[in-house]
């Protein structure tokens, strides 16, 4: 009675099934490294946050790698905006998920090293190759306070670093492009660029623009992030499990229906011979 198992249909019906369950439980603990990545993260940002803000100089160097567990530390410099070689980062979305651009300005320190400071985010202007009007930040020497943030790559953001943008565009916030881009440019103080860049406190643009970055604290899209991943893996494994039992559900059926058919023939028969 078993023997429609090794017909074709359910041959594949099996082997789909024998590949679907060792599938959604590679993707339930994907989920679940997700989680604890996420949590991780959130932790080391909480930290982070409520930590004393930091000379910038003691937690990144020219040339090197903001640590991991220094991202958002908030940092303090000293030094001047160097607006005559601004840049603005494209294709970057504000907290109404508008599309504009982030304003990316080198800070030069006391010493001569140069800090990347992003003031913010701009709307997009009317042409997407002019270089766009941006509002001058507080001049003479300052102090400024900000996020301390990695260099982003494509690997780590998924956003794609074009090449042959108008001039004084990027994609990607990344000191050692930026640096080299600098140069490129004529900013001979750009031969000493601090690793990573900081997302700008203080002190706030006047006219509120560019608009501050919000902290993750105020960012709604991080909001609960880190709780999602744990129920999709309780439900891939749910599913795992529900492949078994509906395989076993189907293959129930399949029999009984082939039994009824197996009765009802001979009964058939019967009656033709009877009514003979």
């Amino acid at each position: 009675m078993y023997r429609f198992l090794l017909t074709r249909q359910w041959v594949i019906l099996t082997l789909v099934a024998l590949l679907l369950i060792p599938t959604m439980i590679w993707l339930g603990f994907w989920q679940l490294h997700r989680h604890d990545h996420r949590q991780k993260l959130n932790d080391v940002i909480t930290a982070s946050l409520a930590a004393k803000p930091a000379p910038v100089e003691s937690l990144t160097t020219v040339g090197g790698a903001v640590a991991h567990d220094d991202i958002y530390r908030r940092v303090t410099a000293k030094g001047h905006f160097d607006t005559a070689h601004e840049l603005v980062v494209r294709r970057r979305t504000n907290s109404d998920d508008q599309v504009g651009y982030h304003v990316l300005t080198p800070f030069t320190l006391t010493d001569g090293r140069t800090l990347l400071v992003n003031r913010g985010w701009i709307a997009s202007p009317a042409s997407q190759t002019a270089f766009p009007r941006i509002p001058a930040p507080a001049r003479g020497e300052i102090t400024v306070t900000g996020r301390l943030m990695r260099d982003e790559t494509t690997a780590a953001s998924g956003i794609k670093n074009v090449s042959g943008l108008p001039d004084r565009q990027i994609m990607l916030i990344n000191s050692g492009q930026v640096g080299a881009l600098l140069r490129d440019s004529g900013d001979t103080s750009a031969t000493a660029v601090l690793g990573g860049y900081v997302e700008l406190v203080a002190p706030a643009p006047e006219g509120g623009s560019p608009r501050l970055l919000p902290s993750p604290k105020e960012d709604t899209s991080w909001i609960g992030v880190g709780d999602i991943n744990l129920p999709y893996a309780i439900q891939w494994w749910l599913f795992a499990a529900c492949v078994p039992v509906g395989w076993l559900v189907l293959a129930r059926r399949e029999l009984r229906d082939q039994r009824q058919g197996a009765t009802a023939t001979p009964v058939a028969a019967e009656s033709e011979t009877a009514a003979v």
